[in-house]
């Protein structure tokens, strides 16, 4: 149990409800289908009472349902309101909508003051409280465009967005094949390896390192828009072009970062390996690769990003009739922004996943580093 704390979400969400109530209609005039009186008092009901018992000395296990409850049911109605009433919406609409994004702030509050004993439940809330935050960024996203009558190729609603990406899966499928399976793996592959490669030689042979370095901060102040065309003219308009332009912009990052790994572990550990009479190669592989893991993951994770953007502009330079830059350029001069959007969504998630992947396999290779314990 706890003792009542009156939040100023709460607070906030209460005086928003009785500001919406104050300045009805919900919608403004020329509004086809307005909501029923019903379905906005119930909409107002479930943000005052979710305020109400976010002040209640209860504990946080039972507070945070019913906020989460209240927050988003009201936003679900809310959003229901919407169809065929867009660009009608009046400040009482917004008010209702200001107060369920406080309730769901609130909730997130809340839920981050859990303390979770099982494996299980801090997997579950470590997902459930990014999940809530993102859904507010559409719900937010969805009611203000519709709500407001932004025009559609200004930016469409993220339900236009979905229901283009569920319509067009052949088409996305085959720019993913193109772009990601086949541009994007090989060469952050190529990359990273090759990179990995030149650092330990680079480690071996100083004149190399005094050599590469330098070049590979130039390399990497190189703009990408002027490195693309070039690799297009020497090795076509498919896919290894792309992976080319993709080699160039992993290669150093991987070099430079493996470089200032392998130099990361101490003298004392050095001279200890000494006394054990370990040469270069021993040294290397018992000591100083491990100590270089926290830096190479590091620009594993830089690169999973850099090859994704790499990838999509370089095919804005000429490619087949296939991938998603291809498909983001071709549609926008066609005003498909929706299909745009889809495109953008689909490579954001395919980057999260990349990302999350190499996240994963850096907390397993490198679970001794304090930054991993930590956590």
């Amino acid at each position: 149990m706890k003792q009542v704390v009156l939040s100023w979400q709460g607070l906030i969400a209460l005086l928003c409800v009785v500001g919406a109530m104050v300045m009805l209609p919900v919608f403004g005039a020329g509004a086809t289908q307005p909501p029923s009186a019903g379905t906005v008092i119930l909409i107002a009901l479930l943000a005052i009472v979710a305020a109400l018992i976010s002040f209640a000395p209860l504990s946080t296990s039972l507070v945070a349902p019913a906020l989460f409850v209240g927050a988003h049911g009201a936003a679900w109605l809310l959003l229901g309101t919407l169809s065929g009433n867009e660009g009608f919406a009046g400040a009482s609409f917004f008010l209702l909508l200001a107060a369920c994004w406080l309730l769901a702030w609130r909730c997130v509050t809340e839920l981050s003051e859990l303390k979770p004993t099982t494996p299980s439940s801090q997997w579950l809330l470590r997902l459930l409280i990014p999940a809530i935050f993102g859904a507010w960024i559409l719900i937010i996203w969805e009611t203000i465009t519709r709500g407001a009558g932004i025009p559609f190729v200004l930016l469409p609603p993220p339900s236009a967005i979905g229901a283009r990406i569920i319509g067009s899966l052949p088409i996305l499928g085959e720019d993913i094949r193109q772009t990601i399976f086949k541009a994007v793996l090989i060469g952050y592959t190529i990359g990273c390896v090759s990179g990995f490669v030149v650092a330990i030689l680079a480690d071996r042979f100083a004149f190399l390192r005094r050599g590469l370095l330098p070049i590979g901060n130039l390399v990497s102040a190189l703009p990408m828009i002027g490195v693309a065309p070039i690799m297009v003219m020497w090795f076509g308009f498919d896919w290894p072009s792309k992976a080319a332009v993709v080699i160039i912009m992993t290669f150093f990052p991987m070099l430079v970062n493996t470089v200032a790994g392998l130099a990361a572990s101490g003298n004392m550990e050095r001279d200890l390996m000494r006394t054990y009479a370990s040469n270069y190669w021993q040294t290397l592989v018992k000591l100083r690769l491990p100590a270089a893991m926290p830096f190479i993951f590091n620009a594993l994770k830089i690169n999973s990003t850099l090859a994704l953007i790499g990838a999509i502009v370089a095919e804005f330079f000429g490619t087949p009739i296939v991938g998603m830059g291809f498909r983001i350029s071709t549609e926008i001069g066609r005003m498909n922004v929706d299909m745009v959007w889809a495109e953008i969504a689909v490579a954001a998630l395919a980057g999260s996943i990349f990302y999350g992947v190499v996240a994963l396999a850096e907390r397993a290779v490198t679970f001794w580093h304090p930054s991993i314990r930590g956590g």
